[in-house]
């Protein structure tokens, strides 16, 4: 019994959390900050290999679920082009030593609230779901899984854009600065 008592616990201050996330991935995601080759080569890295993974699990979820895939492709493809925009409207401050730059503002927000506007729909669309006791299909299902996809392929087709742009400015910055001395 304590043990569930700690779980729903658990449960709970994750979902009271979820504001306060948000809230805060959106305040770092749009201050100024120092532009660092290992920070854009580590997120790369990273982006890249979280993005295989997506699709590999959208291609499998393809199996039972339909049109997971092409609407992941379409939402990645949405986020690469999210991201030129986005590179395009960074401000960008070049010093003797250093690069900084500061994301475009209404970007981030405009893609925060896209996401967080899914996650509630989705959960919203979830309890419904549940609740009508769907005999037709699987609750999970007429949950939209495949606009769920699409929204987290938008994030991640928009960060691996935004953070290579961010290592070729690095590098560009770089090359100049070699050419000065």
């Amino acid at each position: 019994m304590p043990l569930l008592v700690i779980a729903v616990l658990a449960v709970v201050l994750v979902i009271v959390l979820i504001p306060v996330g948000i809230v805060q991935r959106y305040r770092v995601g749009t201050r100024r900050q120092k532009a660092r080759g290992w920070v854009a080569a580590l997120n790369l890295v990273g982006l890249t290999a979280s993005t295989v993974l997506f699709l590999v699990a959208a291609g499998l979820t393809n199996i039972w679920v339909a049109d997971v895939l092409p609407y992941t492709a379409a939402g990645l493809a949405g986020g690469v082009l999210l991201g030129v925009l986005g590179l395009a409207l960074t401000k960008w401050e070049s010093g003797l030593d250093d690069l900084h730059y500061t994301p475009n503002r209404l970007l981030v927000l405009g893609l925060t609230i896209v996401v967080s506007g899914r996650i509630l729909y989705g959960l919203w669309r979830s309890w419904a779901s549940w609740r009508a006791g769907l005999s037709g299909g699987s609750w999970f299902v007429a949950a939209g899984l495949a606009g769920a996809m699409a929204a987290g392929a938008v994030v991640l087709g928009y960060y691996l854009t935004y953070w290579f742009g961010v290592r070729r400015m690095l590098r560009r910055h770089s090359r100049r600065r070699l050419r000065r001395i």
